[in-house]
């Protein structure tokens, strides 16, 4: 290996480990802060709506509604596990019975 090759490891090394430093300091000042601990504390929902939206974005019909029904279950039992079964569940029905296009 030539030399650029071994600075190309050496930079890609300090930036992956600089990323990881700053959101380990950066973690621990938003922990110590009480207003932004609240927003840490919506994070992972956040990312779940984002996640699904994103999903969803170019779905079909019959995707839409099931998403729709697990979301009813999800506020009815607000239980992750149960909504993921159940919305499942519909998709497989939907399909398999021929619903929703």
């Amino acid at each position: 290996m030539t030399f650029d090759h071994w600075l190309l490891i050496g930079v890609l090394a300090l930036g992956t480990y600089s990323l990881r430093l700053a959101g380990l300091i950066g973690g621990q000042a938003i922990l110590r802060n009480a207003k932004l601990k609240v927003l840490l504390d919506d994070l992972p929902g956040c990312l779940i709506v984002a996640l699904v939206a994103t999903s969803l974005a170019d779905a079909a019909p019959l995707t839409w509604i099931a998403a729709a029904f697990a979301l009813g279950i999800a506020i009815v039992t607000n239980n992750v596990v149960i909504t993921m079964a159940l919305g499942f569940a519909a998709m497989f029905a939907m399909r398999y019975f021929g619903v929703g296009g």
